[in-house]
């Protein structure tokens, strides 16, 4: 089994903080998880069947995870077309398990399962039978997927198929070792693993009770784009791409000028709603010499096009840019726009397949282009744009989605506006099926400058402390699925120095969209009761109608 030595956080969505009380099924015997190796499934060989003792496992590109209960670790591969092998892991905890299976998201082209072992090992303390896939890409991993040029069924295991494929060989492998049937299905993803999710709530309705998404790559063919756009408007002229400190200095202006603006409050470290913020970095620009306090003009005109996103030789907007508040050269973002593999940008394999190996990128033109690529790949790995959850929610599945709103790498107003169109689909709203988190200050599935722990954090380094969060994203999905209630809302916490040893530095309600987190007015600002959740300013007046 050939696996990707490269492993980033994409599935940030998949550590939690709290057990769930559930039946617990009879442990089978150990030896038992041996004989998984002669398991018959169409079109799947079991390539291992191994039982791993509790405590410290190491695993392929010497990933290491402590503190594992016991558990039988099966690798398997599905071919069940020519050119796809899907491979695939399920750990199956030897004692205690829930009767639930949980499927993990992966990231970027995929390639390898490891990038969804801090799920898995998650997964597997909580008593869940845990499975990740490679999303059927490999020699691809995360970051290239040039592997994939001149194999479509590759393209369409990514886009996709193979999360489908995991789920189902998984839980025939569950039902198998513990002679009983999965009890109940939870999926978590983050980025491609996000759009997994989303393919899995719209085209295979039947596979998840309940589905927790965050920043989802929805439009896979423009998400790419966009990056393109960014690093061609950094890399158009000598002098035109901005350095880690001019980065900080336009963050930190963007995030003066707009802290105060919609629900947010002046002087908080992070803009609470950046669609209320008109910022313009030409307020920077240099009027003798650069300077560190400065912008120079090309430097100014790189920002405008970070914040303007690709548009037409009309100069109309074709897709989304950054948002204030997004700049900090931190995270997954703009790293990949900086420093990319061999001075290209960051998934252009994705371009590769329809234009060629050989592709120029300074010689796009988006006007010209895009359309190909639409045309191309659009069928194979852009469905989250299509699909519809009526089935999902005919037959009772929950779905939370989250997004950070300093996010640069997946736009988060295609979130927003994915969800408003969901909204309007379904008559008589979401609220029975469908909750959106906007996170402030929050990048690309964590990190950044606002309270972004609220399902990943709260898990690291043992019990938080008394003030933490007790309520995570993927506790509030399980509640929901589980007891018929709803999140009204989610606690998110910054730390003082590191989660959660450091303590509570600031806590906010997240606030199921479009309601926002608005201070009553008194109180202390760092604390989450001091907040309430509103579509408007509490007080504001209303529009009237009739």
């Amino acid at each position: 089994m050939r696996l990707s030595p490269r492993v980033l956080l994409a599935s940030t969505a998949t550590a939690f903080s709290l057990a769930l009380a559930a039946p617990a099924w009879a442990a089978p015997q150990s030896s038992r998880c041996e004989d998984l190796a002669r398991l018959s499934l169409p079109d799947t060989v079991i390539e291992s069947a191994q039982p791993v003792a509790a405590g410290e496992f190491v695993g392929p590109d010497k990933v290491k995870l402590t503190d594992l209960p016991a558990f039988c670790r099966v690798v398997a591969s599905v071919r069940s077309a020519p050119d796809s092998d899907v491979k695939l892991e399920i750990w199956l905890p030897n004692d205690h398990w829930s009767g639930v299976f949980h499927g993990n998201g992966n990231g970027g082209f995929g390639g390898s399962v490891t990038a969804g072992y801090g799920g898995m090992a998650e997964g597997l303390r909580r008593g869940y039978a845990s499975a990740s896939t490679d999303m059927g890409t490999a020699p691809a991993n995360m970051l290239n997927g040039d592997a994939l040029i001149g194999h479509p069924r590759k393209w369409k295991d990514w886009g996709r198929l193979s999360t489908h494929v995991m789920t189902v060989t998984g839980k025939a492998i569950a039902k198998a070792y513990y002679e009983a049937p999965v009890r109940r299905a939870y999926y978590t993803g983050c980025s491609s693993g996000g759009q997994e999710g989303l393919i899995e709530a719209e085209y295979y309705p039947d596979d998840y009770d309940g589905v927790l998404v965050g920043a989802p790559v929805i439009n896979r063919t423009w998400g790419h784009a966009a990056v393109l756009w960014d690093w061609l408007a950094a890399n158009r002229a000598p002098g035109a791409k901005l350095s880690n400190a001019k980065l900080t200095l336009l963050n930190a202006a963007a995030i003066v000028a707009c802290s105060g603006e919609g629900n947010g409050l002046a002087g908080d470290p992070f803009i609470a709603d950046p669609t209320a913020c008109r910022f313009d970095p030409a307020s920077l620009l240099c009027h003798g010499a650069d300077a560190s306090n400065c912008l120079t003009a090309p430097e100014v005109a790189t920002a405008q096009a970070f914040y303007s996103g690709p548009r037409d030789h009309a100069g109309r907007a074709t897709y989304y840019g950054w948002l204030p508040g997004s700049e900090a050269p931190v995270g997954l973002g703009w790293s990949f726009l900086q420093t990319p593999p061999n001075n290209e940008p960051a998934f252009d394999g994705l371009f590769k397949w329809v234009l060629g190996a050989n592709w120029d990128p300074r010689t796009f033109d988006f006007d010209r282009d895009m359309p190909k690529v639409d045309a191309a790949l659009g069928a194979d790995v852009n469905d989250a744009t299509r699909g519809d959850m009526r089935r999902f929610r005919a037959r009772g599945g929950k779905l939370i989605i989250y997004h950070g709103w300093a996010d640069t790498l997946v736009a988060p107003g295609q979130t927003v506006a994915f969800y408003d169109r969901m909204r309007r689909a379904a008559r008589g709203g979401t609220n029975d099926f469908a909750r959106l988190f906007m996170a402030p200050g929050m990048m690309h599935c964590g990190g950044g400058s606002g309270p972004g722990a609220f399902n990943s954090a709260n898990a690291v380094g043992g019990k938080p402390p008394s003030r933490a969060p007790q309520y995570d994203l993927f506790t509030a999905l399980s509640r929901w699925v589980e007891d018929g209630v709803a999140p009204s809302q989610v606690i998110a916490t910054t730390y003082a120095s590191g989660p959660p040893a450091g303590g509570v530095a600031l806590q906010r309600p997240l606030c199921p969209y479009p309601q926002k987190a608005w201070y009553k007015g008194a109180g202390d600002r760092r604390e989450a009761a001091s907040f309430t959740c509103a579509a408007a300013r509490p007080g504001a007046p209303t529009a009237r109608t009739g």
